[in-house]
């Protein structure tokens, strides 16, 4: 089957119902930033209020997600969505008021519709031939990436050149707009809780361990080429706004990646060995990205790490859905959500303290000698349960 065949009403009404959530919570952090640089300490306090969301991102899709019931998960992501709409909202309105009736407001917009991302993906996917979803969860990362390339310009020029509150009150516009939208798309999927064999779903999701693990991994040199890029490149005496185009070179070729890795309906090996496979190599390229010396290096390292980035998430959503029955597929996606959140985290704090210390450099060293021990600790997992099974449920491999 080819991309063309994704070309329906119910695809194009779930990729904008999509993109109408998901750029709210690519524009938060910056947004909150925004919002109250301007009083004392300002930038503080937005980093405090980016915190708080993100806390709030991770701790809902862990405990909302594990709570969606597959026959009735339109209504419980309307909820969400519309809690989360509402808090956007209240910040925007309410831009002077204390930190921490904020960080509340922040903690509560990221968590509400966190489970929404995880909901989302096993909607669509139980919609589709198992021909398709490849192709489907393959335009999904080009839908995110475009997304999160988008957002923080989209945020600087609303906060800068408009208002501060802006980017706040359209994200909750753009929330409720997704609410709605949810009543085009199917009330939910048929699957009963009988397809996991007397296994409870906590079960279930604990022993699919591994993938959150290497996920978590995937995450966290994302970070470390987010983060670290600006400093690196003032170490290495060359331009620091070549950071931007850097980046967004990076986007791009995830996405091409993307739609790459979707052409091509099966690859060699199972999927959680191509996952690792493709993982190894993201880390290789980070590590050229933090030794180069030269702004071609660095550009062609982290374009490879792009197109091989966008291979290892699309191999841990497979991953997921072909080890676990169907009934604990938007829990799993949302478990994974959190996950990766707390990968980017940690490896954003090994990153952040090492610099006080060490140059950008070994710092970013650093952090991938902490993903190669995720890799690591993900791949003895991995062999583990490979030869059994994830719950009552046999993986394909």
């Amino acid at each position: 089957m080819h991309y063309r065949h994704l070309a329906t009403r119910l695809f194009t009404t779930w990729a904008l119902v999509v993109a109408c959530a998901r750029l709210p919570v690519a524009m938060a952090p910056l947004a909150l930033v925004f919002l109250v640089r301007e009083r004392p300490g300002g930038y503080a306090v937005g980093a405090g209020l980016a915190a708080a969301y993100v806390v709030g991102e991770v701790v809902g899709a862990a405990v909302l997600g594990a709570r969606l019931l597959p026959e009735r998960a339109r209504g419980q992501l309307a909820a969400g969505l519309a809690v989360g709409a509402c808090a956007f909202g209240a910040i925007g309105v309410l831009p002077g008021a204390h930190p921490v009736p904020l960080g509340a407001l922040a903690a509560l917009a990221g968590g509400a519709p966190a489970a929404a991302g995880g909901g989302l993906r096993a909607l669509l996917a139980a919609q589709l031939p198992d021909g398709l979803v490849v192709k489907a969860l393959s335009v999904e990362s080009v839908l995110t990436y475009t997304l999160w390339s988008v957002a923080p310009a989209l945020a600087g020029v609303l906060a800068l050149g408009v208002a501060s509150p802006l980017p706040l009150l359209l994200s909750g516009a753009l929330m409720a707009a997704a609410t709605a939208g949810l009543w085009a798309l199917p009330a939910g999927w048929a699957a009963e809780a009988g397809d996991r064999g007397g296994a409870s779903l906590a079960r279930m999701l604990v022993g699919a361990w591994p993938v959150y693990v290497v996920g978590a991994a995937s995450m966290s040199l994302l970070a470390l080429a987010e983060l670290a890029l600006p400093a690196l490149l003032e170490q290495r005496a060359l331009g620091v706004g070549w950071a931007g185009p850097l980046l967004a070179g990076f986007s791009v070729a995830s996405a091409v990646g993307a739609v790459l890795y979707g052409l091509r309906g099966a690859w060699p090996g199972p999927l959680r060995v191509q996952g690792l496979v493709l993982l190894v190599g993201v880390t290789g390229c980070v590590t050229v990205v933090a030794t180069a010396a030269s702004l071609p290096w660095i550009a062609g390292a982290l374009l490879a790490a792009g197109l091989l980035q966008s291979g290892v998430q699309l191999t841990r959503s497979l991953a997921l859905r072909e080890s676990l029955p169907p009934s604990a597929h938007a829990a799993a996606y949302s478990v994974m959500y959190a996950a990766t959140g707390v990968g980017y985290a940690a490896s954003a704090a090994v990153v952040g303290v090492a610099q006080r210390a060490v140059p950008p450099s070994t710092a970013v060293l650093a952090g991938v000698g902490l993903t190669l021990l995720l890799v690591a600790t993900g791949a003895a997992g991995e062999l583990r349960t490979r030869s059994g099974t994830v719950g009552p449920h046999s993986a394909k491999e």
